[in-house]
């Protein structure tokens, strides 16, 4: 196995040639005296693959940290062992937090503190936090993005005035638009171009306007983030979601999407983490086909984990068709290749963002059924039905027996599931905090629908009445993770198929050292009966599951 020095040393070479040798040299030394430093152990080996993670805004969860420290035993009761706090850093809030203003800073407000108060009393409370969080066996991750900064970064503030400063270079600026003119629009309907033009200049963005660009070009911009993980790093943080991967390098003539410039610096970071404190999460976000985003685990040096986003919408079309086959066709190996021993995919029903249905990894044919058997009301539809904008239980119409067999199907199949908040207890769609944003950010952004804040009074009287759709969902679910967390067969164990010539039955077998479980899921909304070899038969009720 090559040294981690010399990995960082080639990925360095690849990126910058040998013209920044002093700098990479003297960042070696900084890493030798930070790791000396750091009171950490080295995390639990493969931690991320006993996990099941809840993602959460801090403040639309229960106010702010001290909101969210009281609510650690309801999650631990839940099952839950991993908290994925959605962005929590500094930012205007124009894009949810993936707007950055300062990496090094949370937004105080999350810690019930005014801005002007000092910054090590907000860095007190987070540690605060991860103590209480970390004596629950919670562990804690959050979202970093890589890719581009908020355009009140004061980095962007002084690069955007004078041409000559320092950080000018820190993004990327031309003279017209016509530069990388193969990179897709991803916020097609809601930005005309990847450029903005600021004075006589046009700086580029992949994301929104206020959202500039970083330019890894620029050896001083990854060593600055390298500063940022470190940094939270040494606070006790348990890993990091690297936000919108594919796009870090650029380069002419490309779509700049999963080039090898990206790779490269993905493998620098994760020899660094590797270095510091091995068994760091860095979780990979690349909406991308499997293929690709396998590609982000590398040899096992870059990302642990990345995000199965082709899944997703197959679990929707599987139970609007009420057929096994698209479960079963998009997790084929010529589809989602085989991944390493150390890798693992990460796996959700909902997340904060909308049911994404992009063409990268569904076709038009995908993207028109599961828009129409799910796209319940106009107002949800989201750059021009390339997603739909729903928390889960209004995509499924509030049936309590069909959500908890798609979590059936979650959390059984390979990978790490993710709940997201409210979830657990059927939250709706949030018409209230949409029309906020939608004035607030100046942008018909519907994804806000899936976000809002849980009202905790109400929620507590819904899990106190036995007859209510929140009881009904959430004590079912708790008793599913809570006998998830019994095994790591779910987690790490190979999956084999079980045709029944039925394909509104999705069985399979989850197997592994610790032995073999048998997961049976009816599709149809009527009860059916089974006969399986060694097991006899086996009574399903209307989208019944079993786990045996």
């Amino acid at each position: 196995m090559k040294d981690l020095f010399t990995v960082m040393r080639e990925a360095w070479s690849e990126l910058y040639s040998d013209s920044c040798d002093d700098a990479f040299n003297a960042f070696c030394e900084e890493l030798k005296d930070f790791k000396k430093n750091l009171s950490l152990p080295p995390a639990e080996h493969f931690w991320y693959k006993k996990a099941v993670v809840y993602s959460l805004y801090v403040d639309l969860f229960n106010d702010n940290f001290a909101g969210l420290s009281k609510k650690l035993d309801y999650l631990q009761n839940l099952g839950i062992n991993c908290l994925w706090l959605l962005p929590v850093l500094d930012s205007p809030m124009k894009d949810a937090g993936f707007d950055v203003r300062n990496y090094y800073l949370m937004r105080k407000a999350l810690f019930g503190l005014k801005n002007d108060a000092p910054d090590s009393e907000a860095e007190k409370l987070f540690d605060d936090f991860l103590n209480e969080a970390h004596k629950r066996n919670i562990r804690i991750i959050f979202d970093v993005a890589l890719n581009h900064c908020s355009n009140e970064n004061p980095w962007f503030m002084q690069s955007k005035d004078d041409k000559t400063n320092c950080y000018r270079n820190y993004f990327i600026w031309n003279k017209d638009d016509k530069k990388y003119a193969k990179a897709r629009l991803i916020f097609k309907g809601m930005c005309p171009s990847n450029w903005e033009k600021y004075g006589d200049e046009y700086y580029f963005h992949r994301f929104f306007e206020f959202q500039p660009d970083l330019n890894y070009r620029n050896h001083k911009v990854l060593l600055e983030m390298i500063h940022v993980i470190l940094y939270w790093l040494n606070l006790g943080v348990d890993g990091f979601r690297a936000d919108a991967i594919p796009y870090l390098w650029k380069e002419e003539n490309t779509d700049c999407e999963n080039l090898e410039g990206t790779h490269t610096i993905l493998r620098f970071i994760k020899a660094v983490l590797d270095y510091v404190r091995p068994n760091m999460l860095l979780l990979a976000e690349a909406c991308q086909p499997p293929e690709e985003v396998v590609k982000y685990f590398g040899k096992a040096d870059e990302c642990n984990a990345g995000y199965h986003f082709p899944l997703m919408p197959m679990i929707y079309k599987t139970l609007a068709m009420k057929n096994r086959k698209p479960i079963v066709d998009i997790l084929a190996t010529d589809v989602t290749p085989e991944v390493s021993i150390e890798s693992q995919w990460f796996m959700f029903l909902r997340c904060h963002d909308e049911l994404s249905l992009e063409l990268v990894y569904v076709s038009e044919e995908d993207r028109k059924y599961i828009h129409d058997n799910y796209c319940h009301k106009p107002q949800w539809d989201f750059r021009l039905g390339e997603g739909i904008s729903a928390r889960l239980s209004e995509l499924m119409q509030f049936d309590v027996e069909k959500e908890l067999l798609a979590y059936s199907i979650m959390l059984t199949l390979p990978g790490t599931p993710i709940i997201y908040y409210g979830d657990e207890f059927g939250k709706g769609n949030d018409e209230e905090y949409y029309r906020e944003q939608k004035v607030f950010t100046g942008k018909d952004d519907t994804r806000f629908l899936v976000r809002g804040k849980i009202d905790w009074d109400n929620v507590e009287k819904q899990l106190a009445d036995e007859n209510s759709f929140s009881y009904k969902l959430f004590s079912q679910l708790k008793t599913m993770i809570n006998k998830r967390n019994e095994t790591n067969i779910f987690g790490s164990g190979k999956l084999e198929w079980v045709d029944l010539n039925n394909d509104s039955i999705l069985a399979y077998f989850r197997v592994s050292e610790e032995g073999k479980k048998l997961v049976i899921n009816n599709l149809l909304d009527v009860p059916q009966t089974v006969e399986i070899q060694g097991y006899g038969t086996i009574q399903l009720g209307r989208y019944g599951f079993i786990w045996l």
